[in-house]
């Protein structure tokens, strides 16, 4: 792979991260959280919408109007988005309805959009798609460390298991009910977002 697709492909995991740098995607992080399943479905989900509406966008880039682009774009994410719907609800629909609203809220999200606009109508086929599982997996990657710890301190689960023994429990241990509430969200990914900052800042003063 060549240095420059490797940047494309890694730099939104860290670096560049559409949820802890750019600040994209909040909302939707805040939303399905609360349990690490849905965060799972809905990271792959954005994930697979990103890099094939970038993939998509891309091929026709020379051919789209600029005056119906977004048109054009939101067309393609809502068939996207459509069809991944569809599928979660044939083989997960319990997971679909917990997710509810917020698959088809992916059209609307600020990733989506952004990743067609500033790189998919610019750049190839191949770049392009990259640049999709790179910030999918960005967002993903978020959303899937929130989901862990709320459902790890909120519930005592993890994928709806139990691991947090009785043992603890009969010791006194109570789960955190804080941490099911979506403001918990909020500040899990400021911890995330606080954590990542105080990193790259010892990294720049080592260099």
């Amino acid at each position: 792979m060549k240095e420059k697709n490797k940047i494309i492909l890694f730099n939104p995991l860290s670096k560049n991260n559409p949820v802890t740098v750019q600040m994209l995607g909040i909302c939707s992080a805040l939303a399905v959280t609360s349990k690490l399943e849905p965060s799972i479905i809905m990271a792959i989900s954005v994930v697979a919408v990103v890099a094939f509406s970038n993939l998509i966008i891309s091929l026709m880039r020379r051919s789209i109007p600029s005056r119906i682009r977004i048109i054009v774009q939101l067309v393609v994410v809502a068939a996207l988005v459509t069809i991944i719907n569809e599928v979660l609800k044939a083989f997960a629909y319990d997971v679909s309805k917990q997710l509810s609203v917020f698959v088809g809220l992916i059209i609307t999200n600020c990733i989506v959009m952004g990743r067609l606009e500033a790189f998919a109508l610019g750049n190839k086929p191949w770049p392009s798609f990259l640049d999709g599982i790179g910030n999918g997996l960005g967002y993903g990657i978020i959303l899937v460390i929130v989901g862990f710890f709320r459902e790890l301190l909120g519930s005592g689960t993890l994928l709806n298991y139990r691991v947090i023994p009785q043992a603890a429990y009969d010791a006194g241990y109570l789960n955190n009910g804080l941490m099911i509430l979506p403001p918990m969200a909020l500040i899990v990914v400021a911890c995330i977002i606080w954590i990542q900052r105080a990193k790259d800042k010892n990294l720049q003063e080592r260099e």
